[in-house]
């Protein structure tokens, strides 16, 4: 039996352990150019708001950028770009990002860049300079015009696709590297293949991460983990689904049977028609799980707490999902990210993933593939009324049973004894 607790063998680079971690920078904070109804960062503008600009200054942006590149000793450091929108920083800004990596990171260190975009910005001059400086763009988009649409508006209320599908044009056309990130709402997921063959077909996507929509209604104002116990309805009861007028989850969250259900069809589709050829994230974790490895995927790790959120304003917090005042870090113009992303705190926040798990989880055959998903989502109680259930566990339950006999056979195929139960 796998034992997901032992520790491994350190890795070592360059004669001393590897000391690795990664920053989520929202250098607009949450400012954006669209009005998407399910988005869980609008709402920051109201609730991280100091009446100061949202841009990053230099000062902010120079200091984060010597502080992770010195906090870390790996042979590559990964800086990733979000929002809102960055983009409507303007191209000077990551001029100056490019500027600023080249002048702190010794010669061993390769510096990575990702910027998350929605995509209506881009333009040719834009892509030029993605390509020139090697980003991997991620490109957010939710499936053909009318599911894309249908929550993906602009602040006039209009659709985004056409600009979002003409960014997918222009990043193929400069050979960009891209990734599509689509969210999985109440509407798309309902309509798995129609999503994924759009992506794969009509987008040209080689890379697809689907990201379930879910959030309780409180989560404007309501930090995770700090939800009344009596909004926590238990598995079965009809407020743990969206659609009731009483149910504890947003109109617009994935119901968690329909989560499942897209999950498994384009398994299915993906298994028979593009296995080798089109990058999930979801289904090529899978394979790493059932090789007995800690998953690349932090929501199925079994703990958390190495990716924190850089805020315009130097504010460290502990996870993109939990940026509240409930788990502010502290500042990099205080102290280095290093010191708060190492933290006794923050260690803490990362072992509570798996020290928080209900009995129903520990007991569960697919523990090793799942931990309990992401604790922002354990917002419902088991049928024996024990909190921090996770919202999305019966659709993620008959998933992973789906894939079971699948990834066996692969992980056998590649030479590995597949894992096939780890409780505790």
């Amino acid at each position: 039996m796998h034992n997901q607790n032992s520790k491994p063998t350190p890795k070592m680079f360059r004669g001393k352990p590897v000391v690795r971690m990664h920053a989520m920078a929202k250098p607009i904070g949450p400012v954006c150019n669209l009005d998407c109804d399910y988005c869980y960062y609008l709402s920051k503008e109201e609730l991280l708001s100091t009446g100061s600009s949202w841009r990053m200054s230099d000062e902010v942006l120079e200091r984060f950028i010597q502080q992770y590149i010195e906090g870390q000793n790996y042979k590559e450091v990964i800086f990733s770009w979000q929002g809102g929108e960055p983009t409507l920083l303007g191209l000077d800004f990551f001029r100056k990002v490019i500027e600023l990596e080249k002048k702190y990171a010794p010669p061993w260190m390769r510096c990575e860049n990702d910027l998350q975009t929605n995509g209506t910005l881009l333009d040719d001059e834009w892509c030029e300079f993605l390509k020139e400086n090697d980003f991997l763009v991620g490109l957010s988009i939710d499936g053909p015009r009318e599911l894309h649409d249908h929550y993906r508006k602009d602040k006039s209320g209009g659709g985004s696709f056409d600009k979002v599908f003409n960014a997918s044009k222009l990043l193929r056309k400069h050979s960009v590297k891209f990734a599509t990130l689509s969210c999985v709402s109440r509407i798309t997921g309902q309509h798995p293949l129609e999503v994924y063959r759009f992506l794969r077909d009509d987008v040209g996507s080689k890379r697809m991460q689907f990201i379930p929509i879910v959030e309780p209604k409180i989560f404007r104002d309501t930090a995770p983990q700090y939800w009344p116990d009596h909004l926590m309805p238990e598995m079965n009861d009809p407020r743990a689904r969206p659609g009731h007028p009483e149910s504890v989850a947003a109109d617009w969250c994935v119901d968690p049977e329909d989560y499942g259900d897209f999950l498994i069809k384009i398994f299915d589709e993906w298994i028979t028609v593009d296995l080798g050829r089109i990058y999930v994230h979801f289904f090529d974790a899978a394979v790493e799980q059932w090789m007995g490895r800690i998953s690349p995927l932090c929501v199925f790790g079994p703990i958390c707490g190495k990716g924190v959120v850089i805020e315009h304003d130097g504010d460290v917090y502990a996870c993109d999902h939990y940026v509240y005042p409930e788990y502010r870090l502290g500042n990099i113009l205080d102290a280095p990210i290093d010191s708060m992303v190492l933290s006794k705190r923050q260690e803490q926040f990362g072992y509570a993933k798996d020290l928080t798990l209900p009995g129903q989880c520990r007991r569960c055959k697919y523990l090793f593939a799942c931990a309990g998903e992401c604790p922002k989502n354990r917002f419902i109680r088991t049928p024996e009324g024990e909190p921090g259930l996770n919202y999305l566990c019966s659709g993620l339950k008959r998933y992973f049973a789906h894939i079971d006999p699948y990834i066996q056979r692969i992980v056998r195929d590649m030479g590995y004894e597949p894992v096939e139960e780890v409780t505790r």
